[in-house]
């Protein structure tokens, strides 16, 4: 079965101005030997509650993980693999790294630890808004990174924030044009997402051109040979992030370090687990636990940091991350695991996105989001999140 492992490191150079993650900047949290000690006291804490195999994928995210020597992220993959997680030829290794944080030196060491893709930060080539958003790098170190990894040929994703505040058409253009110019494997848009009052949501461009950008994104890539597998991911055929589609296809994956999430097979419908965000509380809870052997995946755990999912729950997530992939959702696999109650529950709503013109359908059972539910995509999860109590009047009325 597959099976992969996250693991998070909260390092960065500043904290940009739009980020929610659980990051520090490197001089404001202890010491990185310090905290890899830790990620490695969990590992050896719960190693057993976990199966042993060749892993799938191992994803090294943050934060900025290329900050830390590159002995660090070995020494992690290393105590991984002695307890029974190893990699081989066709594990997916995954880091994140920002321009201007890898030199060819430590490239070489992360190509012999095994990682072969590389998640590159960039988000933008225009330096007023690198600058805005207090991003450490400018675009000349981005060019500089992209020439790095080509000059290896390895296999790197390029990340791209679109409809930031004072961003034109013409300057996300711009911007893509640039990214042409380099071919990334897999390209990640993301639309800049802020809440109301948040310094960053002053004189961002107007809903109907970031409509526009994100048709402008879209069509670039896709005459490019690209394509779309998921809502915010393009590749190339054969590059799509092994990973990530771990989250989306309902396959188990164990988050280690601060703040990070799990999903494992559990009871009927799965249970989702998750490290304090604080690093204090993080070093806490692994500290408390020295020496203490865990055989469940959240038994290390108290009740606030863990979710054992209900029908309706698993249902909803079901729905969600099938609508999120290129090949929709299959009524047929939705039938297989969750009955006629699941069936039932979802047919109304899915009915109803069709004739809004939000979901098409190449046959009777499968339904993907079209190109206006797309752009309406919460509104289209909103109406297929489902509650406990409807679940419990399906399956009264199912067989």
């Amino acid at each position: 079965m597959p099976f992969g492992i996250y693991v998070h490191i909260p390092y960065c150079l500043q904290r940009c101005t739009y980020c929610d993650f659980a990051t520090y900047e490197q001089t404001k949290i202890l010491p990185s030997p310090q905290y890899v000690s830790l990620v490695q006291d969990e590992v050896r804490q719960k190693h057993h509650a976990f199966p042993k195999q060749e892993l799938t994928t191992v994803y090294f995210g943050g934060g900025t993980p290329s900050l830390l020597p590159s002995s660090e992220i070995l020494t992690i993959l290393e105590e991984l693999a002695r307890h029974g997680f190893t990699t081989g030829p066709q594990t997916e290794i995954t880091i994140e790294i920002n321009p201007a944080t890898v030199d060819p030196r430590k490239l070489q060491d992360y190509l012999k630890a095994g990682i072969n893709r590389f998640s590159v930060g960039a988000q933008t080539f225009d330096d007023p808004l690198l600058k805005f958003v207090h991003r450490e790098h400018n675009a000349d170190q981005t060019r500089d990174t992209l020439r790095l990894l080509q000059s290896q040929s390895v296999n790197y994703s390029f990340d791209i924030l679109f409809a930031l505040p004072g961003q034109t058409l013409d300057m996300l253009k711009r911007d893509l044009d640039e990214v042409m110019k380099f071919r990334p494997a897999h390209v990640s848009p993301y639309c800049l997402t802020v809440p109301e009052g948040h310094p960053l949501s002053k004189n961002r461009p107007l809903e109907d051109i970031q409509v526009q950008m994100f048709e402008l994104i879209r069509e670039t890539l896709l005459s490019a040979g690209y394509h779309r597998y998921e809502i915010s991911n393009f590749s190339l055929p054969g590059f799509e992030s092994r990973h990530n589609s771990l989250y989306w296809n309902d396959s188990a994956y164990w988050g280690i370090g601060l703040s990070a999430h799990s999903y494992m097979p559990w009871e009927k419908h799965g249970v989702r687990f998750w490290n304090p965000n604080a690093i204090g509380a993080y070093q806490n809870l692994i500290e408390s636990k020295t020496g203490q052997i865990f055989t469940t995946p959240f038994g290390n755990l108290e009740l606030e940091g863990y979710e054992i999912l209900t029908a309706a729950q698993s249902l909803t997530d079901f729905c969600h991350v099938s609508l999120r992939r290129e090949e929709g959702l299959d009524l047929g696999a939705l039938e297989s695991r969750f009955g006629q109650a699941g069936l039932h529950l979802v047919k109304g709503p899915l009915a109803q996105l069709r004739s809004q013109g939000w979901l098409l359908t190449d046959a009777a059972s499968l339904f993907r989001l079209s190109e206006e539910g797309l752009l309406l995509s919460n509104q289209v999860f909103a109406a297929l999140t489902f509650l406990d109590d409807e679940w419990t009047a399906a399956s009264a009325l199912t067989p």
